[in-house]
C-alpha cells in the first residue's frame, strides 16, 4: 500500500505529480555519510575484542565497551535536545571530528606501542559522547533529505546490514596482517569522510528548521527542551508502549544473545559456526531491508510486530541445539525481521513527529533501546549461575513472542497508519 498523496482535490487540468527521486544530491551524500560511518562503526567492535584483549584481557575489553555504552546512554538525551536547537546536520559533523580526533590518537598510541588503559578509557568516553550527539540527529535528518522516509530508511538499512557484515572481517583481517593502529586509522577516515559528506548537503531554509532552531530559541533551557521532548514521547501512546516493550526484549533477548549464544554454538559446533551464524544473520537484515523497500503495509507497526514474530527462531533454535542448516536459517529469519521491524519503527517515529521536537523523541526512544541492552548483557553473568545457558535463550525465545503478542494487543500500535505527507510536501514537510 502506497503512503503517497492521492491529490483527489486537485482541478482536472492539473498533471499528475511526479514521483521524486530517492538518489538526489542531498540523500546521495547523506547515503554515502551514513554508510561509511556504519563501516567504520562496525570495525570497532572486533578491534576492541582483538586489540584490547590482548593487552588487558576480557575485563578489559568489556570496561572499555562499557564506557562507550555507558557514556552514551547518559548523553544522548542531551544529544536530542542539543541536534534541535543547533541543527542536526551541524551536530553530526562536529560528533564526526570528535570520532576523527578520539580513533585518530589511538591509531598513534597503538602504532607508538601498547596503549595505557586510562587512554583507553578516555577515549572510548570521547567516543560514546560522539555519538550520543550524532545518533538522534541521524534519524531526524531522514526526512530531510528524503521525499520517501520508508525508501530512506530501508536503503539505509540494507547499507547498514552489509556494514556490519563486511566491517568486522575486514577489521580482523586488517589486524592480522598489519596492527590495531591500521584499523583505528582507516576508521578515523571514515569519520572524516562522513563529516565532509555531512557539510556538503545543502538545505534549504524551509527544509531545515532545526538549523536556526538556537537563533529563535536561544534563551530556552535546557531543562524546558529536555521536557518538551518528553512530552512529546509521552503524549504518543504507540511510541512508548513499544520502547517499553523493547526495553524488556533489551534484557530479556537482545542482552544476552551474543553472550550466551556465542558459548552454547562455540562449544557444540566450533567458533568458526558461530562466526557463519553471524554472517547468515547480516545476510537475513539485507533480505528484510529490501523487503521493506517494496511492502507498504497499511499498519506498519502490525506489520513490523508480525515479522518480528519470527526472530524467535532465533534463540529457539540456539536453546534447542539444531543442526547447523536450521541455525543458519533461523539467523536469516531473525535478521530479516528485525530489518523489516526497524524500517517500520523508523518511518513511523519520523513522519509522525513534528520536525521541531523530532530529535529530542529520537533521543528518548534510543535511550529506552540501549538502557535495556546494557543491563541485559550486565545481568547475563549472574543468570548464568542460577540457569543454563540453553534455558536461558528458551526464556528469551518465549519473551520474544510475548512481547509480539503484547505489541499487538495495544490498539495505538495495532491500528498506527502510516502518516501521508500534505499535498505537494516536500522532504521535510511531512505531516506528523
Amino acid at each position: 500500500m502506497t503512503t503517497a498523496p492521492t491529490h483527489t482535490q486537485m482541478a482536472p487540468t492539473d498533471p499528475p505529480t511526479a514521483r521524486p527521486p530517492l538518489w538526489d544530491r542531498r540523500f546521495t551524500l547523506f547515503f554515502i555519510a551514513r554508510t561509511i560511518s556504519l563501516f567504520g562503526d562496525a570495525m570497532m567492535p572486533v578491534a576492541a575484542a582483538l586489540a584490547v584483549g590482548a593487552l588487558y584481557g576480557i575485563s578489559g575489553v568489556g570496561f572499555v565497551l562499557g564506557t562507550w555504552t555507558g557514556t552514551f546512554v547518559v548523553l544522548v538525551l542531551f544529544g536530542g535536545v542539543f541536534a534541535d536547537r543547533f541543527g542536526a546536520r551541524r551536530m553530526m559533523v562536529i560528533a564526526d571530528l570528535v570520532r576523527v580526533l578520539s580513533q585518530g590518537v589511538l591509531a598513534a598510541a597503538f602504532f607508538a606501542g601498547p596503549p595505557p588503559f586510562w587512554l583507553l578509557l578516555t577515549m572510548a568516553a570521547l567516543a560514546g559522547a560522539a555519538v550520543a550527539m550524532f545518533l538522534p540527529g541521524a534519524n531526524g535528518m531522514v526526512p530531510l533529505v528524503a521525499s520517501e522516509p520508508q525508501r530512506a530508511n530501508a536503503t539505509l538499512k540494507v547499507a547498514d546490514a552489509l556494514a556490519h557484515l563486511i566491517g568486522p572481517a575486514f577489521a580482523g583481517l586488517l589486524i592480522a596482517l598489519t596492527s590495531a593502529g591500521t584499523v583505528y586509522a582507516i576508521d578515523a577516515a571514515t569519520f572524516a569522510l562522513s563529516a565532509l559528506c555531512l557539510a556538503l548537503i545543502r538545505l534549504a531554509p524551509a527544509d531545515a528548521p532545526t538549523d536556526t532552531a538556537a537563533d529563535a530559541d536561544a534563551d530556552s533551557s535546557l531543562r524546558r527542551d529536555l521536557r518538551q521532548g518528553w512530552r512529546e514521547f509521552r503524549a504518543r501512546t504507540w511510541m512508548w508502549a513499544v520502547i517499553l516493550i523493547w526495553v524488556g526484549y533489551g534484557v530479556l533477548v537482545f542482552g544476552p544473545l551474543i553472550p550466551l549464544s556465542s558459548a552454547l554454538i562455540g562449544a557444540r559446533l566450533g567458533p568458526d559456526a558461530y562466526g557463519l551464524a553471524v554472517s547468515f544473520l547480516g545476510i537475513g537484515a539485507v533480505l528484510g531491508g529490501l523487503l521493506a523497500l517494496r511492502l507498504r503495509p497499511a499498519r506498519p507497526l502490525a506489520a513490523g510486530t508480525a515479522a518480528m514474530a519470527l526472530y524467535t527462531a532465533l534463540p529457539l533454535s540456539v536453546a534447542l541445539g539444531a543442526d547447523l542448516p536450521v541455525l543458519l536459517a533461523s539467523h536469516v529469519l531473525g535478521g530479516g525481521a528485525l530489518a523489516f521491524w526497524s524500517v517500520m519503527w523508523a518511518t513511523s517515529v519520523q513522519t509522525h513527529t513534528p520536525p521541531a521536537v523530532l530529535n529530542r523523541v529520537s533521543a528518548y526512544e534510543l535511550a529506552g533501546s540501549v538502557s535495556g541492552i546494557a543491563l541485559g548483557q550486565i545481568l547475563v553473568g549472574p543468570a548464568i549461575s542460577m540457569a543454563s545457558p540453553d534455558r536461558l535463550l528458551l526464556v528469551s525465545a518465549g519473551a520474544c513472542m510475548a512481547g509480539c503478542l503484547a505489541l499487538l494487543a495495544i490498539p495505538a500500535i495495532r491500528t498506527l497508519r502510516p502518516a501521508a505527507p500534505t499535498q505537494g510536501a516536500k522532504p521535510g514537510h511531512l505531516t506528523g
